[in-house]
């Protein structure tokens, strides 16, 4: 895989839920589990399934930091 994003984080899918028309993939990193939100027929196209390894790719020209 070749993408131009500098932001590829390798994981597991511990989890896919899948919506009306919108699945929400949970895949753990390093420990940590981030959240994303693609379509139905991408899940299907891809064949997702819990325990595949697969790469969050994060695209984002901002990064906000927040405190409490």
């Amino acid at each position: 895989m070749k993408i131009s994003a500098r932001n590829q984080l390798h994981g597991t899918i511990v989890e896919v839920h899948k919506g009306a028309t919108t699945a929400h993939i949970e895949i753990e990193v390093g420990g940590a589990k981030l959240t994303a939100s693609i379509t139905n027929e991408a899940v299907d196209e891809l064949k997702l399934k819990k325990g595949q390894k697969a790469y969050a790719v994060i695209k984002a020209s901002d990064v906000m930091i927040g405190i409490d």
